[in-house]
């Protein structure tokens, strides 16, 4: 009989290359997972890693054992939703990936929320970039993830996961308060063509995304300084070293000597919640998915910008999203 923690062991180190990242993602010692791995070989009366450099490589056993630990795993995954769903119990730990404005302006009130609703709820916060959580969540080490889609440079998502809209958050250029744009009712992408910015650092989604939007506007983008922050990113647009853009869900933020001016065509980017397909029917990732939902009305009623999506049930039915995954559809 193969146990299911020492599958759970190699299909880690398959998956992110080395016992030590397999040990931070199980949240074991390195030590724990090379007795799991010891135990399974014994077991399965085979080699299962051999060194390689500093590392390890998988044999020929292991990865034929690595193709079945999938299968086994995702069927234990779907058994335990299921017994979950048929007890209608919201009990457990829900792991949730947020990026960060969504970590600020939605989640405090999600989680307070949903506290007071389901007290045996126990709901663990991770600020994450999406392109992270993405396969995270496939991969079960988050069960749910909040994550931003700008419509110009789309976020792919892979099979597997469902997908249900929770907000469009629209952005502005954030300029000094004496920028002799400052005044306009707003800016077209070609007003700004001079301009230096002030952005995420490159491999950031908003940096692939403002570099795409530029360039689509025929702008070739002159970024001066970077950062992953907006608060140091304002910072620096108060001091007039540059400009940038800010999501609705980061207004909070703006200091003193900075103004936001609207972009036409305007800039949108789509906020989703993310899940596993099978976790769909677990109460507790249907109790969080309506938990953000009701944070995120709370956030569109004091910021009428917004555009709201529409209620739903998050076991209802789905049709294919724009880049893969699915999506939820509201029954109407």
């Amino acid at each position: 009989m193969l146990d299911l923690d020492r599958l759970r062991a190699l299909n880690a180190v398959a998956e992110y290359g080395s016992v030590s990242a397999a040990a931070e993602i199980l949240g074991i010692t390195t030590s724990a997972v090379s007795q799991q791995i010891a135990k399974l070989e014994r077991e399965t009366s085979s080699r299962l890693l051999e060194r390689n450099g500093r590392g390890v490589r998988l044999t020929d056993a292991a990865q034929l054992l690595v193709g079945h630990a999938e299968r086994i795993l995702s069927m234990v995954a779907e058994a335990e939703a299921d017994l979950e769903a048929q007890r209608g119990s919201v009990v457990g730990t829900i792991k949730i990936a947020a990026f960060a404005t969504a970590s600020r302006g939605i989640m405090p009130t999600m989680l307070t929320g949903i506290a007071h609703i389901h007290p045996q709820l126990t709901v663990e916060l991770h600020e994450c970039d999406p392109k992270t959580a993405l396969p995270q969540v496939l991969r079960g080490d988050f069960d749910v993830a909040v994550v931003q889609d700008w419509k110009n440079s789309p976020l792919p998502f892979p099979d597997g996961l469902q997908k249900l809209h929770l907000l469009d958050d629209p952005a502005e250029v954030a300029l000094p308060a004496g920028h002799s744009l400052a005044g306009r009712e707003w800016l077209a992408v070609t007003d700004l063509a001079q301009e230096k910015w002030v952005g995420a650092p490159p491999g950031d989604i908003c940096h692939a995304w403002l570099s795409h939007t530029l360039r689509h506007g025929g702008v070739e983008p002159k970024i001066a300084h970077f950062s992953s922050e907006y608060p140091t990113q304002l910072a620096l647009v108060a001091t007039g070293l540059g400009v940038a853009v800010l999501p609705r869900l980061g207004r909070d933020l703006l200091p003193p000597g900075v103004v936001t001016v609207p972009v036409k065509p305007r800039l949108v980017r789509h906020v989703y919640v993310v899940w596993r397909t099978e976790a769909g029917r677990r109460p507790a990732v249907q109790a969080t998915v309506a938990a953000l939902r009701a944070a995120v009305d709370t956030v569109e009623g004091s910021r009428p910008e917004f555009t709201p999506a529409r209620s739903f049930q998050p076991s209802g039915t789905t049709r294919a999203g724009a880049a893969s995954g699915r999506e939820t559809v509201p029954p109407r």
